[in-house]
């Protein structure tokens, strides 16, 4: 039987043992590294606008606490260039 298409899955859940806490003046950041052997997709920096492309290193970011009004801070992951999350007050 093929494997259901990951679009179909529904998301894994995201914890602080994924990555490390970063804090920010909006609050606790969790934040994992992604190497360029594992950035296989093409992602937007919300920091700069500018896009990530696979290969390229780069940080993934989530609230440590949901939002209001969202159920889980998976919705709330983005993609960061390293830099730009570093510049990001």
């Amino acid at each position: 039987m093929p494997r259901p298409s990951k679009h179909h899955r529904p998301a894994r859940p995201l914890s602080a043992s994924f990555g490390r806490v970063d804090v920010k003046r909006d609050g606790e950041w969790v934040l994992r590294t992604i190497s360029g052997s594992q950035a296989t997709k093409e992602y937007r920096c919300p920091g700069c606008g500018i896009t990530i492309s696979p290969g390229v290193p780069h940080v993934v970011t989530w609230p440590r606490v949901p939002a209001i009004g969202t159920t889980a801070t998976v919705d709330e992951r983005r993609h960061w260039h390293t830099a730009c999350w570093g510049r990001r007050p």
